[in-house]
């Protein structure tokens, strides 16, 4: 074990919230306490750490937050070196410095997804700080770790959904297309939709033919299946909008300047017509009813998969990664984020995390199961 340290660490959360960071915080900052170690959270994500606006963290204060959602630090999406200040886009690392040194601070932990493994390490490099980070995100797709926290709370959301979906679309023999968050990765879609039994799963990954789900919704109806539920990732992509993508060079914004429908509207009183892009899951809910002639629903799960309490895996993944970086702290390693190998908590350097982003592999295991079950993955 590692010996008494007098050391001062700073906490922060960012980006968007989830299920367990509070309980990361508590992991942190009680295990830093054992350690001997002082305890300053920062509000507000980066942009507390610039404006300096801080809080003494001490037992009493975490005592009671395990099963607590959000982030009683707040969160921003801010970025030290591209900060939005009056209107403009302005570097403020220095100013991030300036705080991490008045608080005599020895190293930042920062709780965050890819945006915040890449502020930390841009601090580390730039401004010559000592950080740690902690791998958060419902999206699961943060490098060189095999899960993130927040991921589990967030599947079983999902799929408690898809399982309620089922009631509804078998009273009214219906389609009931589920959209789910995940940006660009499948790993939140794909989970939810094979734990929900989910007849479609549709992901980033995996380019869809819409004809090939059509064929497979009417192999189900033939079959005297009174209902289907497809589970769709709100990053999805046709396989005509892959080769777009592909004729582009791969770029994934010169596919999002390409919407595949749009349509035109009037404001009231204006003879302005402007454009709004038909969300995806409408959209594939909208084809799916004039493909087979059967009714369609959307429903579209957003930030409820985001809040509320941590599963119990969360909770113990979360108290695991906490106590792991105060334990890193005390032996003098930073600049690091703490990862989960197998069943052991070991640092991985920013360096390899940074600017990398985790999708399911078309040869995944879990991308097997869904196969093997007869779920359609948008491809015959």
């Amino acid at each position: 074990m590692p010996q008494k340290s007098t050391a001062r660490i700073g906490i922060l959360t960012a980006g968007g919230d989830c299920p367990g960071l509070n309980a990361a915080i508590r992991g942190v900052s009680k295990a830093a306490m054992h350690y001997g170690m002082s305890v300053v959270g920062i509000r507000d994500g980066f942009r507390g750490l610039v404006e300096n606006r801080t809080m003494p963290i001490d037992n009493p204060l975490v005592s009671g937050i395990l099963t607590q959602g959000g982030t009683f630090l707040g969160s921003s999406r801010d970025r030290p070196h591209k900060m939005k200040v009056n209107g403009k886009t302005v570097d403020m690392t220095a100013a991030a410095v300036r705080t991490y040194k008045r608080l005599k601070l020895d190293c930042l932990v920062c709780l965050g997804g890819n945006g915040t493994q890449k502020s930390a390490l841009a601090l580390h490099q730039n401004g010559g700080i000592n950080v740690l980070t902690l791998p958060k995100t419902i999206d699961n797709d943060v490098a060189e770790t095999d899960i993130t926290f927040g991921f589990d709370s967030a599947m079983a959301i999902a799929t408690e959904a898809i399982d309620r979906l089922h009631t509804t679309a078998t009273s009214h023999q219906r389609i009931i297309v589920c959209e789910i968050m995940g940006h660009d990765a499948g790993w939140l879609c794909l989970g939810a939709g094979i734990a929900g039994g989910a007849d479609v799963i549709l992901i980033p990954e995996i380019p869809y033919d819409l004809a090939a789900v059509a064929r497979h919704l009417a192999r189900r109806h033939r079959a005297g299946k009174r209902f289907s539920i497809v589970a769709v990732a709100e990053g999805i992509v046709s396989v005509e909008e892959a080769a777009a993508r592909a004729g582009a060079g791969g770029k994934l914004s010169s596919l999002r300047k390409a919407p595949s429908h749009l349509e035109a509207f009037s404001s009231p009183g204006s003879e302005a017509v402007r454009l709004v892009q038909e969300p995806v899951a409408s959209r594939i809910a909208r084809q799916l009813q004039s493909l087979t002639g059967t009714e369609a629903r959307v429903t579209s799960l957003g930030h409820v998969q985001r809040g509320g309490s941590p599963t119990p895996f969360d909770r113990l993944l979360c108290t695991r990664f906490g106590t792991k970086a105060a334990e890193l702290i005390a032996k003098g390693r930073s600049n690091v984020m703490v990862a989960l190998k197998g069943n052991e908590c070991v640092p991985v350097a920013l360096e390899k995390v940074a600017g990398r982003k985790r999708t399911v592999p078309p040869d995944h295991a879990w991308v097997q199961t869904a196969r093997l079950t007869e779920t359609c993955l948008g491809v015959d």
